[in-house]
C-alpha cells in the first residue's frame, strides 16, 4: 500500500470513528430525554409535543398544563460533562428558572429543570391537598437528580424557594456525587406566623378544610394564585427536616451559593443565614440591601423574564406590596456572582 492509500484509509477510520461517536453521544441523550419524558407520562397519564421548540431545548408538553411555559425542560450542552438541576418554587413552575437556567447553559452546563408534582396543571385541587405530596415532590427530585447523575460527571443541585429546599434536603441525605448547591430565595425558614401557626396540632387537616377548591388560573400564566395552606405545612414540614439534620451535626461540604433579599418577608433571610453557619464553604452569599424593598418572587426576575411573563395587573390590588411582579434591580450583579461561582468547576 503506497503512502497516499495509507493516509486515505487512516483518514477514513477517523471519520468513521467520529461519525460513531457521535451516534452513540445522540443515542444517550435520546434516552435520556425519553427517562425524562416518561417521569411526566407516569405523572399526568399522557404528553404531546410542544408547539414551542429550539435547537437545545427539550420539553415535555401536556394538555394538562396550563400552557407550554409551565413545562419541564432540559437545555442540552453538548460540549461539556456538567450538569445542574434547578427546582422551582412552591405554586410556580420552570418558568421561574429560565433566566438562571440559560446563565448555567451559557457557563457551559447542561440544565435540567424539572416539575414539581401538583404544579403547573389546569387542575390542581387534587394534588395541593394530598397527604403525600412532599413525599411526592421529594421522589421527583431524587429520580430527576438521579438522572442528572448519569448525564455528566459533576452535578450542582439548587433552586428558586421551596425548589432549594428541597435541594438542600436532598443533599444531608445523600450527598454522594453532589458538587455544588445553589440557592435562589431559599426557602429555609418562614415567617414567624407561619412558623407558629405550622405548630398548632391538627393545622394540617383545618387548612385543607380552608383551601377548599384550590385554584389554578389568575393573573400569573405560569404560577398559581395563591399558595395553598396544606402545600405551605408541607414545606413546614421538609424545613424542619433540614433543621433537624443541620442540628445532628450534618454539614454542607461542597461549594455553596445564595442569593436572598433582606426585605423577603415570606422566607427570612435568617434560615439561609443558620445554613451558612453548617457550610464548610467556599461560600458565595450575595446579599440584597432590605433598601431595595426586593419581594420573594422576584429576586430571578430580570427584565427578559418579566416581559415574557404577560402578567394581568388588572386582575390584583395593584397598591398591595409584591402584588405586581417587578424586576429584580441587581440581577445583574447577581449573575456575575453565579458566573463566578459556576467557573469553579
Amino acid at each position: 500500500m503506497s503512502f497516499k492509500s495509507f493516509v486515505k484509509t487512516l483518514t477514513c477510520c477517523v471519520v468513521l470513528m467520529a461519525a460513531n461517536n457521535a451516534v452513540a453521544e445522540n443515542n444517550e441523550i435520546k434516552e435520556h430525554k425519553a427517562q425524562f419524558k416518561a417521569f411526566y407520562e407516569k405523572e399526568w397519564g399522557q404528553t404531546q409535543p410542544c408547539k414551542e421548540t429550539s435547537l437545545n431545548r427539550y420539553s415535555v408538553c401536556s394538555n394538562v398544563l396550563r400552557n407550554e411555559g409551565n413545562a419541564p425542560f432540559i437545555l442540552t450542552n453538548k460540549e461539556s460533562d456538567n450538569v445542574a438541576v434547578l427546582i422551582h418554587g412552591l405554586s410556580d413552575s420552570p418558568f421561574f428558572m429560565r433566566e438562571i437556567a440559560n446563565i448555567l447553559f451559557e457557563q457551559g452546563f447542561t440544565v435540567v429543570v424539572p416539575l414539581l408534582p401538583g404544579h403547573g396543571k389546569r387542575d390542581a385541587d387534587d394534588d395541593m391537598s394530598d397527604w403525600d405530596l412532599a413525599e411526592r415532590w421529594q421522589q421527583h427530585i431524587d429520580d430527576v437528580i438521579n438522572l442528572a447523575n448519569s448525564m455528566g460527571n459533576t452535578l450542582l443541585v439548587g433552586g428558586f424557594s421551596t425548589g432549594g429546599a428541597l435541594a438542600v434536603e436532598h443533599y444531608l441525605d445523600d450527598a454522594e456525587n453532589i458538587d455544588g448547591i445553589m440557592l435562589f430565595s431559599g426557602a429555609l425558614a418562614l415567617s414567624d406566623n407561619a412558623e407558629g401557626m405550622s405548630r398548632i396540632w391538627g393545622i394540617k387537616l383545618l387548612a385543607r378544610m380552608i383551601d377548599g377548591s384550590y385554584e389554578t388560573h389568575g393573573p400569573n400564566p405560569y404560577k398559581y394564585p395563591s399558595v395553598a395552606g396544606f402545600a405551605g405545612l408541607e414545606l413546614m414540614d421538609l424545613i424542619n427536616t433540614i433543621r433537624e439534620k443541620v442540628s445532628e451535626g450534618q454539614l454542607i461540604e461542597v461549594p455553596l451559593f445564595a442569593a436572598h433579599s433582606q426585605a423577603d418577608v415570606t422566607t427570612p433571610i435568617r434560615g439561609i443565614e443558620q445554613l451558612m453557619d453548617a457550610s464548610k464553604g467556599p461560600n458565595t452569599f450575595f446579599v440584597i440591601d432590605e433598601s431595595y424593598s426586593l419581594c420573594h418572587a422576584d429576586l430571578v426576575v430580570s427584565p427578559r423574564l418579566l416581559s415574557q411573563m404577560n402578567f394581568n395587573a388588572n386582575m390584583v390590588n395593584q397598591q398591595e406590596e409584591c402584588a405586581v411582579p417587578k424586576t429584580n434591580p441587581l440581577f445583574s450583579t447577581m449573575e456575575l456572582m453565579l458566573r463566578d461561582y459556576l467557573s469553579q468547576f
